[in-house]
């Protein structure tokens, strides 16, 4: 029966690449060879939750969509998706066969939301085109992101690139840390006793955990448990949490954490809007988020506590020398060429892509227009920063159109921030030294979809029974010396056919993710 819907599926997407917008016509081919017409192109997106982009009732004739052409020579047909309905919108997109000239998918080459299309031949193999016009990209796209933008060793998609994976940092209230007297702490250790010093303080959250150990998993990367990724072991590749003794050991830290009121008793329970608001309202003395998050969080919670000084430090460092959380992806968005449009139109469109990697563009897209926006003399930049949410979602769609790029951070807006160094300094020092690695898989495992408690729900946590047998273990309700029956029953209730299929995969070298952890 899978045969059959697999055949189906590629027959149907065929059919649409065929019936696709890209007519390679003549005339088309004459007119994207003369530059000095405008590029004429369809490209769909997404509106990445923006709510500039989706309350726009016509966005090709938004103001900057209309400059963004001028500038670049181009006559754009743009067709943005909303996010909460990507994949599904994308299904119909392809079922249809209405597909343009270009089509940016959330995620890599063969994502679900790319329906099968790469491997349907729906779109064109990019290596030629990249490698003789597109110098400034073949620069500055990391290996790990061409790997997610490739199929079968062609280069298909142009990603928007995560230039730095380690993205989450662990945060502390330094104006509490200076009041306990100790160090800047550097071992799981360390961090206990800190933790211990600010419950004395009265802090009522010396560490901030959260439901599903989501941005708050601060105990497992030293011990390389993270419970969402996978590793080669003894020829097989499986699930981190198979280590039982590297395991037992995150959740020792945790049980302590428990038991001595480091985090809060209800901390299972604790969902993302209470998460921030303990936080912000000055509550929490470690936590863990995104580093880009620092200049906001440090805004809220001296709002809250004006004497508050919030920093990032290095993660808590392990025995064998790791630290930090689970590396990100390296792709954030990627863009395809359907394989109708003719080479003349689709050397434009890669022309395209390598111009947003010009200072010309990245001012553009980062500041917007002189005289309106900014002023720049002896080359420094004086820019009207927004100063509500109208504002900044503006501001966030014209970053949107800059659709090739390294999405880590707006390196160009955060230097001119007071404290914006300090996030830059945070990415490029301190995390350049940690984040843990695994082995990924796009397209996931099939084997996940018969066994759902037995898959990772997002990305970025354990499945779900792993996760109830951590919350018990933690809770006292199990011994943590029993973690070897968890990973008994995991086996036998599906884990075997996981760890086959992963291994088979791995081996044939099909839609594998590989990232090396860091450390010093």
């Amino acid at each position: 029966m899978k045969k059959w819907i697999s055949l189906i599926l590629t027959s149907t997407l065929l059919t649409a690449g065929l019936a696709g917008c890209g007519g390679g016509s003549e005339k088309e081919a004459a007119d994207a060879s003369d530059e000095s017409k405008p590029l004429k192109f369809s490209i769909s997106s997404t509106t990445s939750g923006n709510a500039y982009a989706e309350s726009s009732k016509d966005v090709n004739n938004d103001k900057w969509v209309k400059e963004f052409e001028k500038r670049a020579n181009v006559d754009v047909d743009l067709r943005m998706i909303p996010l909460k309905d990507f994949d599904s919108k994308m299904a119909v997109m392809y079922a249809g066969g209405d597909i343009p000239d270009v089509v940016q998918n959330v995620g890599g080459a063969t994502d679900k939301s790319m329906s099968g299309s790469i491997e349907a031949g729906v779109f064109m193999p990019l290596d030629d085109l990249l490698n003789e016009y597109a110098p400034n990209i073949m620069k500055a796209v990391p290996k790990e992101a061409w790997a997610e933008v490739s199929y079968k060793g062609k280069i298909y998609g142009v990603p928007t690139w995560i230039s730095n994976p380690s993205r989450r940092a662990t945060y502390i209230r330094t104006d509490l840390l200076e009041k306990t007297g100790l160090p800047v702490p550097k071992t799981m250790d360390d961090y206990l006793n800190v933790m211990r010093a600010f419950k004395k303080l009265g802090v009522p959250a010396p560490y901030q955990a959260r439901e599903n150990f989501k941005y708050a998993d601060i105990g497992f990367g030293a011990y390389d448990a993270l419970g969402y990724q996978f590793t080669e072991r003894d020829g097989e590749v499986v699930p981190k949490f198979y280590n039982a003794e590297n395991m037992e050991k995150a959740l020792t830290v945790y049980k302590t954490m428990y038991d001595e009121g480091l985090i809060q008793k209800d901390f299972a329970t604790i969902q993302a809007p209470q998460y921030s608001e303990n936080i912000e309202a000055g509550n929490a003395g470690i936590w863990t988020a995104n580093a880009a998050s620092l200049l906001d969080f440090r805004t809220k919670v001296q709002a809250s506590v004006p004497d508050a000084k919030v920093d990032i430090i290095s993660s808590p460092e392990g025995e064998n020398g790791l630290k930090g959380y689970g590396l990100y992806s390296s792709v954030n968005t990627s863009l395809y060429i359907n394989s109708k449009v003719s080479k003349e139109k689709a050397i434009r469109i890669i022309k395209l892509f390598d111009w947003m990697q010009t200072p010309e563009a990245t001012k553009f897209f980062s500041f917007g227009i002189e005289g309106e926006n900014y002023t720049e003399k002896d080359g420094k930049i004086d820019y009207k920063f927004p100063t509500d949410k109208a504002g900044n979602d503006e501001q966030g769609f014209r970053s949107l159109l800059r659709w090739v790029g390294d999405a880590t951070i707006n390196r160009e807006r955060t230097e001119l921030l007071p404290g914006g160094q300090d996030v830059l300094k945070a990415l490029d020092e301190t995390l350049a030294d940690e984040g843990i690695g695994g082995i990924g898989f796009v397209p996931e495992l099939e084997s996940f979809s018969k066994n759902p408690d037995l898959a990772s729900k997002r990305p970025d946590q354990a499945p779900k029974l792993i996760i109830d047998h951590m919350v018990k273990m933690i809770y006292g309700k199990e011994p943590i010396t029993d973690w070897p029956k968890v990973i008994e029953e995991y086996k036998q209730k599906g884990g075997n056919d996981i760890v086959k299929e992963a291994t088979e995969r791995f081996k044939n070298k099909d839609g594998v993710l590989n990232q090396s952890s860091r450390n010093k």
